[in-house]
């Protein structure tokens, strides 16, 4: 069966996946870039076009940004992640934050308690607007994934949900050297997660810390 991965997602040294306080101009809240700063600086990001002009770096942390999209046949991200409209849609002429043509080039599942009608754009991604569970919506996801595998691209609460569930098997977390104070947790409610994966962690020179997790199979 196809695996369920997390790719790239950053915490706080305090746990905190955002900042508080998202708007259409702030899409990490308070946090501002911070938290992601680390990724802005590999070749991956700079050629998604979410970086400047530069060619990226090619070092660890461009090891583990360019692990996110091989063998990935479909997303599953929260309605937060799309965008930071919240209750009934008021404008579904909003097609996310990543322009006309979309960094994913795959199906994409939109958790929602508003579904809409499927958003298609250029390069290969369509927006599918659910209101799921989470093993709804990865046996949603999976119909649409083929053969390939499943990243849960966020943002905090639907991470934990899916961990919650036990449907993750592959997570990179990225401990960035900031404390945020305020915003939404990753790791509340979930004690003891170390006993179901094997973790690895691997320092960079930009200051992070990737951390691995891999679904054990010892039982």
């Amino acid at each position: 069966m196809s695996l369920v991965r997390v790719h790239n997602f950053s915490v706080s040294l305090d746990g905190f996946g955002t900042g508080e306080g998202q708007q259409l101009d702030a899409p990490f809240g308070h946090a501002g870039p911070r938290l992601m700063k680390w990724a802005f600086e590999t070749r991956t990001f700079s050629q998604m076009g979410i970086r400047g002009e530069s060619e990226g770096s090619l070092g660890v942390d461009e090891a583990f940004a360019s692990q996110w999209a091989p063998g990935i046949g479909v997303e599953i991200m929260g309605r937060n992640k799309f965008g930071p409209q919240r209750g009934p849609w008021e404008d579904e002429e909003w097609k996310g934050w990543w322009g006309d043509n979309p960094v994913f080039h795959t199906p994409v599942v939109v958790l929602t308690h508003h579904p809409r009608p499927v958003l298609e754009m250029e390069g290969g991604t369509t927006f599918h607007f659910v209101d799921a569970d989470p093993v709804s919506a990865l046996k949603h996801a999976r119909a649409l994934a083929g053969d390939l595998d499943v990243r849960i691209g966020g943002g905090v609460s639907t991470i934990r949900q899916f961990l919650e569930a036990d449907l993750i098997d592959h997570m990179h977390i990225v401990l960035v050297p900031i404390v945020l104070g305020r915003g939404e947790r990753l790791w509340d409610g979930l004690e003891g997660l170390e006993q179901r994966f094997e973790i690895e962690v691997t320092p960079s020179p930009f200051g992070v810390l990737h951390l691995i997790f891999t679904r054990r199979t010892d039982g």
